[in-house]
């Protein structure tokens, strides 16, 4: 198809996805359990870090995580005990355990006692103007890591473009907290990111059907290969190109596009 053949269509999948019956079975369902802001960006953080596998699964850790912070998480990582910090011991999601956690737990505590949001941590890095967010992405990993003590195992849970990692659940979390639609999808808490400097999430269903629609020509899942995919979809909307996720997602994983 066309380049407006192409935007005619994804417009259309955009706009049937991008709707809040998208929500009870997406881990964004995680974050909209909550309304204070902090508690929004931290659950957030957490469901898009445990963010891959089965999504029943996803959620159901999610869920049994903040529980064990008593669904209140800005207030566990303000206030916590050394006893709070031991029924944290045992949690396990696939690779992500509870040496992960208590790390997690230990960087969040020390930044949002000096810190209202955790949007500063993303645009310490981010020069005014840039194209994207990728270098709020690299500072990002280097400050979630600068604490003493850090565990390497960690470092995999916490992806940069410096590694060319596509950084495909942080592009998520922050189109979760960037972006603004009257959808009632993404949360659009943030105002100093712009839509337009987002990176779309590329995983396994998105990058399929954008190879099939020729949004990926590049080898391989990479930085690069995210940068590739968002520069086209820029061209459909230069203002909030990720949108288009939604449509991609869908037609990956709810309608089978571009399977063999």
């Amino acid at each position: 198809m066309n380049k407006i053949e192409l935007k005619r269509f994804l417009d259309e999948k955009a706009s049937l996805y991008n709707q809040p019956s998208f929500i009870p079975n997406d881990p964004i369902a995680i974050p909209r359990s909550f309304s204070k802001l902090q508690d929004i960006e931290i659950s957030g953080f957490f469901a898009a870090t445990l963010g891959w596998g089965r999504r029943s699964m996803i959620l159901s850790k999610c869920r049994q995580l903040m529980a064990l912070m008593d669904d209140a998480p800005h207030d566990f990582m303000l206030h916590h005990t050394d006893d709070d910090l031991r029924r944290l011991q045992g949690f396990c999601h696939r690779t992500f355990n509870d040496t992960d956690l208590l790390y997690f737990v230990y960087f969040l505590s020390w930044y949002y006692k000096q810190h209202n949001s955790l949007e500063d941590a993303f645009l310490m890095g981010l020069q005014k103007g840039a194209d994207t967010v990728e270098e709020g992405l690299v500072h990002f990993y280097k400050l979630f890591f600068s604490l003493p003590d850090a565990p390497d195992r960690t470092r995999k849970h916490v992806a940069t473009p410096a590694r060319n990692s596509a950084c495909k659940r942080l592009n998520m979390y922050l189109r979760w907290m960037v972006r603004k639609d009257n959808k009632g999808v993404d949360f659009g808490l943030w105002n100093r990111i712009s839509p337009a400097q987002l990176v779309c999430p590329c995983d396994v269903h998105v990058e399929r059907v954008a190879r099939s629609l020729r949004l990926i020509t590049r080898k391989g899942s990479s930085w690069q290969t995210a940068l590739e995919l968002t520069g086209h979809l820029r061209s459909l909307d230069p203002h909030d190109p990720v949108r288009y996720d939604f449509a991609l997602f869908g037609l990956g994983i709810e309608e089978g596009f571009g399977m063999p």
